[in-house]
């Protein structure tokens, strides 16, 4: 039985790396409730080990958090399948950041909603060296003694990664400021109702996807190009009540808003952003994955 004393120690331990940890968690799942999840896992196995023979707690812990998190990657393949329209991320504040400081562009697009969409794209595998390799810059000698694998087998699985959200990168490149712009008037145009205004913020290629989970109205599919989205968001805002509030927020590393209505559901909007256009609208209504 763990004494008391003992418990502190282990819990002081686990909170000293809490930050690098959860942020660990959440890149690997999208998700800050499975990330916190998995942190409680880690606890209790960090209680139950011989403490003492652990020379590294920093290391031992994130390689629990890792296997946690891609045993609850797998298990969530299956579940997708079930899930009602198009799966995005939770969005989690970051001012100020749960998951250590976010004061770099790589640092902000490792948590931004953009990326963690793409990361979707991965096997488990790939998603944790991608991971570990890009937002922790650890080794493929380490990542390998994390996952159990070779550094020449997990060098290839982050080339393959890299490959495979190269060209959705490509389309996330604007910053915060520019962000902001485009999304501040992405919301003035739909509101007014304005349509050509709103179609030109807009590439031509973009998509909007927009979760719902089943639980409040949103597009069961990806509505593509630039004129289909300026008028699905007219048609959202105007269905709804034309007196749309919108609140600038931060989440994700990047500009958001927090949309309400005057009765209804509360949803968050974000874009993504290259050459002066959206390429991306991410709009966010499942309560289950709203910041409280």
């Amino acid at each position: 039985m763990t004494s008391p004393s003992s418990a502190a120690q282990a819990a002081g331990a686990l909170t000293a790396h809490r930050p690098m940890l959860l942020g660990l968690a959440y890149r690997l799942l999208g998700s800050r409730h499975d990330a916190e999840d998995v942190l409680q896992e880690a606890y209790l196995r960090w209680l139950a080990v011989d403490r003492d023979s652990v020379a590294e707690p920093r290391r031992y812990l994130s390689r629990v958090v890792t296997r946690l998190a891609l045993d609850r990657l797998r298990a969530r393949q299956a579940a997708r399948e079930t899930y009602v329209g198009p799966w995005l991320p939770e969005q989690v504040p970051t001012d100020p950041s749960p998951f250590g400081p976010l004061d770099t562009v790589e640092q902000r697009e490792s948590v931004s909603t953009a990326l963690l969409h793409l990361l979707e794209r991965l096997t488990p595998p790939e998603r944790a060296v991608y991971v570990l390799h890009t937002a922790f810059a650890l080794p493929y000698a380490e990542i390998g003694e994390l996952l159990d694998r070779s550094a020449a087998d997990c060098r290839q699985l982050h080339h393959r990664a890299v490959a495979r959200i190269a060209e959705g990168r490509k389309r996330f490149t604007a910053g915060p400021a520019e962000q902001r712009r485009l999304l501040d008037a992405f919301l003035a145009a739909a509101r007014d109702g304005d349509l050509a205004r709103l179609t030109g913020l807009v590439a031509a290629d973009a998509t909007a996807w927009n979760d719902g989970g089943g639980r409040v109205s949103a597009a069961r599919n990806p509505v593509h190009g630039a004129d289909r989205i300026a008028r699905f968001f007219t048609g959202l805002y105007h269905q709804r009540h034309p007196d749309v509030r919108g609140v600038p927020v931060e989440l994700n590393g990047a500009p958001a808003l927090e949309l309400s209505w005057p009765s209804g559901p509360r949803y968050t909007l974000s874009v993504a952003a290259a050459d002066g256009r959206i390429t991306a609208v991410y709009l966010i209504g499942n309560p289950d994955k709203l910041p409280g």
